[in-house]
């Protein structure tokens, strides 16, 4: 009843013009098609000059984007990874020093352990500086596009010494 009301207000009572009723004003007439009113929606963009929605293959890509890609990136791996860790400690048998001798008795050589650590380690550094770096833009700080490409190099940079000192000093 409101709605009935509030249109009435709106427009006015004026019973000389052709009214088609309350409801169906803003409605496609009846015996148009999906194609039809597909084709009607983007001829009026062409019409008025509108862009297309981009898509990856047309932006060009910088470090901010490739950042929070990775970022994301790195979040789901992690919750992945951690949420494997702990269903195979439920249903695997043996214990971790089980699985580590495991590992120790493949004989890889050192580079190959150490780049495996260091693809353990990476994501873990990344996703926590990116995520101090976030916290600062949280507070108001960093949202000038130098001081983003900065904090972007510092947090990589940062990332790759922290995932080398934990890959082949510890």
């Amino acid at each position: 009843m409101a709605l009935l009301l509030r249109t009435f207000a709106r427009q006015g009572v004026c019973l000389s013009r052709q009214h088609y009723g309350v409801f169906y004003r803003h409605a496609a007439p009846m015996g148009t098609t999906a194609k039809e009113e597909m084709n009607k929606f983007w001829a009026k963009n062409n019409k008025l000059n509108r862009p297309m929605s981009p898509h990856l293959t047309i932006y060009n890509w910088s470090v901010p984007m490739v950042m929070s890609i990775t970022f994301r990136g790195t979040g789901v791996g992690l919750s992945g990874a951690i949420s494997a860790f702990a269903l195979a400690a439920l249903v695997l048998p043996g214990t971790y020093p089980h699985y580590l001798d495991l590992i120790h008795s493949l004989s890889v050589g050192p580079y190959l352990i150490g780049l495996a650590k260091f693809g353990l380690a990476f994501p873990v550094s990344f996703h926590t500086l990116n995520g101090i770096r976030h916290l600062c833009w949280d507070l108001g700080k960093g949202f000038r596009i130098p001081e983003v490409y900065r904090s972007g190099y510092t947090v990589i940079g940062l990332s790759i010494i922290t995932s080398l000192a934990v890959a082949f000093l510890l």
